[in-house]
């Protein structure tokens, strides 16, 4: 395994390269639990004709791109294989987790969840990993990975690490809009309730220099608070969130307009400004599509750069329009059903975010085809970037902040008997204040994949474990998962209750629980 250095900026061979969000915020300090990735193209297999393409080159002429249906407005299915001589993967950074928040809790309640709901990419990244991380802004490129149980199949890893999160009193101040669901819906215990305290507590933690707006909607929006420096207005802000009530139908687009118009009202200069939206998604009045909705905010967000982050709630939850609403918002989503959960969100994720260190981050895996047979991307199936659109620096990718890593899992085939180079990982970003572009690169070499996966170290372990874990979810009833070397269910726990002994970690642990309890309902 080798890692390679900022490279800085890239200067002349870039000069064609244009510009291009931003992520979240709240309580205190803490970086060991960052979460999310945001893909792109998808799968492949190598030719033994195929020259390698550079990690900064699109494909020779003639080759063939699969774009899982996304010229057609289809969706693609990671599972599949990119036709020859496609070697190359690109995706954009995000950092979204909802997707394994929620099959928590509808396996919890004693039902598996819509395969539809499952993204892999976001069961990964729900994880700590410990990556080296850079002294500055950019990533560090961490690049592993080991043999599965089925013949010349391996996994490998792709891991991308920010800078650690600074002490609180370091980061820039926060101009915080909530836009909070009020709807009947939300009157279910672990919805509006559960929001009310997370608010609460956050409102509590937050410095006296940070700033909130408070937005309701049902079937209309209303503003209950403007813009309000907290100082000595804490009192106010709790006043403002107890008054919060259920009431009627779910008109999500017009939360989300007046969410916008007020966070652009109060915009501060030299702050992070969020519009932090909480709901089931469940909309049922005016606009109910994520497209539509968005863009009627549409300048607001590329002229001021506010960001939507999405926390979703309740046992039944519009997953895919929540998912839909961030990711064309340039933030992400989260789900919370538990205290818990929402302590985790508000003061641990949120203060995570509430700095930016890269802007529009993409990155993408070149295989060898003297090494690599084919390769299988796990997840990301509606992230994909156009490998040519890598250095297109007008094309959106990703924002992060300190604290945050991001991994992305390959099932690769390695042809009998090879040895030497397999793949080359390459990371771009613009930096947060000029705007230069910057890349840095991570190899791994065919003798790194010695060994089982189960015998890999612990990150790599809650990795398989994880994506085996949403493989067999998206296909409950088959059997064997589609992943190489895809365990039974209940080989899955019991891999899953070892570490969780091992490590003492209470998330594995919930992980492990997670896996018995779908064991048990397929």
């Amino acid at each position: 395994m080798r890692r390679h250095r900022t490279r800085g900026p890239i200067g002349a061979l870039l000069a064609l390269t244009a510009a291009g969000g931003l992520l979240l915020t709240g309580c205190g300090g803490g970086d060991d639990a960052a979460r999310g990735a945001k893909d792109t193209a998808v799968d492949s297999r190598g030719g033994n004709s195929a020259p390698m393409p550079a990690p900064d080159r699109p494909r020779g002429e003639g080759g063939q791109r699969y774009d899982g249906g996304a010229s057609t407005g289809g969706t693609g299915d990671s599972r599949e294989i990119a036709p020859e001589p496609d070697l190359l993967s690109t995706f954009a950074l995000d950092v979204d987790t909802a997707s394994y928040g929620y099959a928590r809790r509808t396996l919890a309640e004693g039902r598996l969840p819509d395969p539809s709901t499952v993204r892999p990419e976001e069961f990964v990244n729900s994880f700590r990993q410990d990556y080296d991380r850079p002294d500055g802004h950019g990533f560090t490129v961490t690049v592993d990975g080991a043999r599965t149980d089925e013949e010349d199949w391996s996994l490998v890893r792709v891991g991308l690490a920010t800078r650690s999160a600074e002490q609180e009193g370091e980061r820039p101040p926060a101009a915080l809009t909530f836009v909070i669901d009020v709807s009947g819906s939300m009157a279910e215990p672990g919805r509006l309730d559960l929001a009310k305290e997370s608010l609460g507590t956050m409102t509590d933690r937050l410095r006296d220099d940070d700033s909130v707006a408070l937005v309701t909607f049902s079937d209309e929006a209303e503003t209950v608070l403007p813009m309000t420096r907290l100082g000595e207005r804490r009192g106010r802000i709790h006043d403002a969130v107890d008054s919060l009530e259920p009431a009627q139908s779910t008109n999500l687009g017009a939360g989300v307009e007046a969410g916008y118009d007020t966070a652009v009202e109060g915009r501060r200069e030299g702050a992070t400004n969020r519009v932090v939206l909480v709901s089931d998604a469940l909309a049922n009045t005016g606009d109910t599509d994520a497209d539509a909705i968005l863009e009627r905010i549409a300048d607001e967000r590329r002229e001021h750069g506010i960001t939507l982050f999405g926390v979703g709630v309740g046992s039944d939850y519009g997953d895919a329009l929540m998912e839909r609403l961030a990711d064309k918002g340039d933030g992400h989503t989260t789900y919370v059903s538990t205290t818990e959960d929402a302590r985790e969100v508000f003061c641990e994720q949120l203060p995570r975010h509430i700095e930016l260190t890269a802007r529009d981050a993409k990155a993408q895996v070149a295989f060898d085809p003297e090494t690599v047979a084919e390769f299988r991307l796990v997840g990301y199936d509606n992230r994909r970037v156009a490998d040519e659109d890598f250095r297109d620096d007008r094309v959106d990718g990703g924002e992060t902040g300190p604290g945050h890593t991001v991994t992305a899992l390959y099932a690769v085939r390695v042809r009998p008997g090879a040895d030497g180079h397999l793949a080359t990982a390459t990371v771009r970003w613009l930096d947060p204040d000029s705007r230069a572009p910057h890349e840095e690169s991570g190899d791994v070499e065919a003798g790194d994949l010695q060994g089982s996966v189960w015998g890999a170290d612990r990150g790599l372990r809650v990795t398989a474990t994880a994506a085996y874990f949403a493989d067999a979810l998206r296909s409950p009833y088959d059997g064997d998962g589609a992943l190489p070397g895809a365990p039974r269910l209940g080989e899955l726990a019991e891999r899953a209750d070892a570490l969780a002994d091992r490590t003492e970690d209470p998330e594995i642990g919930r992980l492990a629980e997670a896996v018995r309890q779908a064991d048990r309902l397929t």
